[in-house]
Protein backbone atom coordinates (compact mmCIF):
# COMPACT_ATOMS: atom_id res chain seq x y z
CA UNK A 1 0.00 0.00 0.00
CA UNK A 2 1.34 3.42 -0.99
CA UNK A 3 1.61 6.29 1.45
CA UNK A 4 -0.23 9.53 0.74
CA UNK A 5 2.95 11.12 -0.62
CA UNK A 6 3.73 8.09 -2.78
CA UNK A 7 0.19 8.10 -4.14
CA UNK A 8 0.49 11.79 -4.97
CA UNK A 9 3.73 11.17 -6.87
CA UNK A 10 2.12 8.25 -8.69
CA UNK A 11 -0.88 10.31 -9.82
CA UNK A 12 1.47 12.95 -11.20
CA UNK A 13 3.40 10.26 -13.05
CA UNK A 14 0.47 8.53 -14.79
CA UNK A 15 -0.71 11.70 -16.64
CA UNK A 16 -4.06 10.26 -17.81
CA UNK A 17 -6.89 9.44 -15.41
CA UNK A 18 -9.96 7.88 -17.09
CA UNK A 19 -13.19 8.21 -15.15
CA UNK A 20 -16.55 6.48 -15.46
CA UNK A 21 -19.60 5.11 -13.68
CA UNK A 22 -22.05 2.38 -14.62
CA UNK A 23 -24.86 0.61 -12.78
CA UNK A 24 -23.96 -2.82 -14.20
CA UNK A 25 -20.96 -4.45 -12.55
CA UNK A 26 -20.14 -6.58 -15.60
CA UNK A 27 -19.91 -3.44 -17.71
CA UNK A 28 -17.64 -1.92 -15.06
CA UNK A 29 -15.38 -4.97 -15.17
CA UNK A 30 -15.16 -4.88 -18.97
CA UNK A 31 -14.36 -1.17 -18.82
CA UNK A 32 -11.52 -1.81 -16.39
CA UNK A 33 -10.19 -4.56 -18.64
CA UNK A 34 -10.26 -2.35 -21.76
CA UNK A 35 -8.52 0.52 -19.99
CA UNK A 36 -5.94 -1.75 -18.39
CA UNK A 37 -5.06 -3.44 -21.70
CA UNK A 38 -4.65 0.03 -23.23
CA UNK A 39 -2.00 0.81 -20.62
CA UNK A 40 -3.97 2.58 -17.89
CA UNK A 41 -2.85 1.89 -14.32
CA UNK A 42 -5.07 4.34 -12.46
CA UNK A 43 -8.85 4.70 -12.83
CA UNK A 44 -11.39 7.00 -11.17
CA UNK A 45 -14.74 5.35 -10.56
CA UNK A 46 -17.24 8.14 -10.02
CA UNK A 47 -19.76 8.26 -7.19
CA UNK A 48 -22.60 9.20 -9.54
CA UNK A 49 -25.20 6.49 -9.22
CA UNK A 50 -27.20 4.37 -6.78
CA UNK A 51 -24.81 1.43 -7.03
CA UNK A 52 -21.60 3.40 -6.70
CA UNK A 53 -20.50 2.01 -3.33
CA UNK A 54 -21.67 -1.53 -4.07
CA UNK A 55 -19.97 -1.66 -7.47
CA UNK A 56 -16.82 0.00 -6.18
CA UNK A 57 -16.42 -2.69 -3.56
CA UNK A 58 -16.89 -5.38 -6.22
CA UNK A 59 -14.37 -3.64 -8.48
CA UNK A 60 -11.82 -3.56 -5.66
CA UNK A 61 -12.20 -7.31 -5.21
CA UNK A 62 -11.93 -7.77 -8.98
CA UNK A 63 -8.83 -5.55 -9.04
CA UNK A 64 -7.13 -7.40 -6.23
CA UNK A 65 -7.63 -10.70 -8.02
CA UNK A 66 -6.81 -9.67 -11.60
CA UNK A 67 -4.97 -6.32 -11.71
CA UNK A 68 -2.94 -5.92 -8.51
CA UNK A 69 -0.93 -3.00 -9.92
CA UNK A 70 -4.05 -0.97 -10.79
CA UNK A 71 -4.90 2.03 -8.59
CA UNK A 72 -8.63 2.62 -8.05
CA UNK A 73 -9.75 6.08 -6.96
CA UNK A 74 -13.26 7.18 -6.12
CA UNK A 75 -14.49 10.48 -7.54
CA UNK A 76 -17.41 12.87 -6.98
CA UNK A 77 -17.07 12.63 -3.21
CA UNK A 78 -19.34 15.38 -1.85
CA UNK A 79 -19.38 15.01 1.93
CA UNK A 80 -17.63 13.43 4.91
CA UNK A 81 -20.03 10.49 5.12
CA UNK A 82 -19.28 9.47 1.53
CA UNK A 83 -15.56 9.95 2.08
CA UNK A 84 -15.53 7.69 5.13
CA UNK A 85 -17.66 5.01 3.44
CA UNK A 86 -15.35 4.74 0.44
CA UNK A 87 -12.20 4.93 2.56
CA UNK A 88 -13.54 2.05 4.61
CA UNK A 89 -14.30 0.17 1.39
CA UNK A 90 -10.64 0.49 0.39
CA UNK A 91 -10.39 3.39 -2.07
CA UNK A 92 -6.79 4.21 -2.95
CA UNK A 93 -7.55 7.95 -2.99
CA UNK A 94 -10.44 10.41 -3.21
CA UNK A 95 -11.42 13.14 -5.68
CA UNK A 96 -14.11 15.82 -5.30
CA UNK A 97 -15.62 18.43 -7.63
CA UNK A 98 -15.12 21.13 -4.96
CA UNK A 99 -13.35 21.88 -1.70
CA UNK A 100 -15.04 20.78 1.55
CA UNK A 101 -13.30 20.99 4.90
CA UNK A 102 -15.07 17.91 6.31
CA UNK A 103 -13.72 15.79 3.45
CA UNK A 104 -10.26 17.26 4.01
CA UNK A 105 -10.51 16.30 7.68
CA UNK A 106 -11.62 12.73 6.90
CA UNK A 107 -8.79 12.24 4.40
CA UNK A 108 -6.24 13.66 6.84
CA UNK A 109 -7.48 11.42 9.65
CA UNK A 110 -7.16 8.31 7.50
CA UNK A 111 -3.93 9.45 5.78
CA UNK A 112 -5.56 9.23 2.34
CA UNK A 113 -4.78 11.42 -0.64
CA UNK A 114 -7.69 13.72 -1.45
CA UNK A 115 -7.78 15.88 -4.57
CA UNK A 116 -10.32 18.72 -4.32
CA UNK A 117 -11.82 20.46 -7.33
CA UNK A 118 -11.38 24.22 -7.68
CA UNK A 119 -12.50 26.83 -10.20
CA UNK A 120 -11.26 30.15 -8.83
CA UNK A 121 -8.06 31.53 -7.32
CA UNK A 122 -9.91 31.95 -4.00
CA UNK A 123 -10.91 28.28 -3.92
CA UNK A 124 -7.35 27.24 -4.81
CA UNK A 125 -6.02 29.43 -1.99
CA UNK A 126 -8.44 27.88 0.52
CA UNK A 127 -7.40 24.39 -0.56
CA UNK A 128 -3.72 25.27 -0.27
CA UNK A 129 -4.17 26.69 3.24
CA UNK A 130 -5.93 23.43 4.19
CA UNK A 131 -2.83 21.49 3.14
CA UNK A 132 -3.75 20.36 -0.38
CA UNK A 133 -1.00 20.66 -2.97
CA UNK A 134 -2.52 18.62 -5.80
CA UNK A 135 -5.62 20.36 -7.14
CA UNK A 136 -8.19 19.39 -9.77
CA UNK A 137 -9.23 22.29 -11.99
CA UNK A 138 -12.87 21.79 -12.96
CA UNK A 139 -14.55 22.28 -15.35
CA UNK A 140 -11.68 22.50 -17.80
CA UNK A 141 -13.84 23.41 -20.79
CA UNK A 142 -14.96 26.57 -18.98
CA UNK A 143 -11.56 27.52 -17.57
CA UNK A 144 -9.32 26.77 -20.56
CA UNK A 145 -5.53 26.31 -20.70
CA UNK A 146 -5.03 30.06 -20.37
CA UNK A 147 -6.37 29.90 -16.82
CA UNK A 148 -3.64 27.44 -15.85
CA UNK A 149 -0.96 29.65 -17.37
CA UNK A 150 -2.29 32.64 -15.45
CA UNK A 151 -2.58 31.04 -12.00
CA UNK A 152 0.56 28.90 -11.89
CA UNK A 153 2.83 31.81 -10.91
CA UNK A 154 0.43 32.59 -8.03
CA UNK A 155 0.66 29.05 -6.65
CA UNK A 156 4.20 27.80 -7.33
CA UNK A 157 3.92 25.08 -4.66
CA UNK A 158 0.85 23.45 -6.24
CA UNK A 159 0.34 20.91 -9.01
CA UNK A 160 -2.78 20.86 -11.15
CA UNK A 161 -4.87 18.21 -12.84
CA UNK A 162 -7.69 19.23 -15.16
CA UNK A 163 -11.01 17.48 -15.77
CA UNK A 164 -14.04 18.42 -17.83
CA UNK A 165 -13.95 18.95 -21.57
CA UNK A 166 -10.47 17.47 -22.09
CA UNK A 167 -10.53 15.44 -25.30
CA UNK A 168 -8.22 12.98 -27.07
CA UNK A 169 -7.00 15.32 -29.81
CA UNK A 170 -3.31 16.16 -29.95
CA UNK A 171 -4.13 19.88 -30.08
CA UNK A 172 -6.20 19.80 -26.91
CA UNK A 173 -3.80 17.64 -24.92
CA UNK A 174 -0.80 19.67 -26.06
CA UNK A 175 -2.49 22.91 -24.98
CA UNK A 176 -3.19 21.61 -21.47
CA UNK A 177 0.25 20.11 -20.85
CA UNK A 178 2.01 23.13 -22.32
CA UNK A 179 -0.02 25.27 -19.91
CA UNK A 180 1.50 23.30 -17.04
CA UNK A 181 -0.94 20.65 -15.82
CA UNK A 182 0.58 17.42 -14.53
CA UNK A 183 -2.31 15.27 -15.71
CA UNK A 184 -5.76 15.17 -17.27
CA UNK A 185 -8.95 13.40 -16.30
CA UNK A 186 -11.19 12.16 -19.12
CA UNK A 187 -14.75 10.94 -18.91
CA UNK A 188 -17.27 11.23 -21.74
CA UNK A 189 -14.70 12.55 -24.21
CA UNK A 190 -12.79 9.29 -23.89
CA UNK A 191 -15.58 6.88 -22.93
CA UNK A 192 -18.35 8.10 -25.21
CA UNK A 193 -21.92 7.30 -24.17
CA UNK A 194 -22.89 5.73 -27.50
CA UNK A 195 -19.79 3.52 -27.48
CA UNK A 196 -20.46 2.41 -23.93
CA UNK A 197 -24.13 1.79 -24.73
CA UNK A 198 -23.11 -0.54 -27.58
CA UNK A 199 -20.55 -2.25 -25.33
CA UNK A 200 -17.85 -1.57 -27.91
CA UNK A 201 -14.93 -1.91 -25.55
CA UNK A 202 -12.45 -2.26 -28.42
CA UNK A 203 -13.13 1.35 -29.42
CA UNK A 204 -12.54 2.53 -25.85
CA UNK A 205 -9.29 0.57 -25.72
CA UNK A 206 -8.15 2.05 -29.03
CA UNK A 207 -9.03 5.64 -28.04
CA UNK A 208 -7.25 5.24 -24.72
CA UNK A 209 -4.15 3.81 -26.39
CA UNK A 210 -4.12 6.77 -28.79
CA UNK A 211 -4.50 9.32 -26.01
CA UNK A 212 -1.70 7.75 -23.96
CA UNK A 213 0.59 7.75 -27.00
CA UNK A 214 -0.05 11.45 -27.59
CA UNK A 215 0.56 12.33 -23.94
CA UNK A 216 3.77 10.29 -23.81
CA UNK A 217 5.04 12.05 -26.93
CA UNK A 218 4.62 15.55 -25.49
Amino acid sequence: MMTEEQMKAYVKKIKLLPLFYHDEIEVCKEMVKALYVAGIRCIEFTNRGPKALENFKLLLTHRNKNYPDLVLAIGTIQNQKQAEAFIEAGADFLISPFFDQSIADAAYLHKKLWIPGCMTSTEIHIAEVAGCDLIKLFPGNVLGPGFVTAIKPLFPRLSFLVTGGVDTSKENLTAWFNAGVVGVGMGSKLIKEEVLASRNYAVIEAETTKALAIINSL
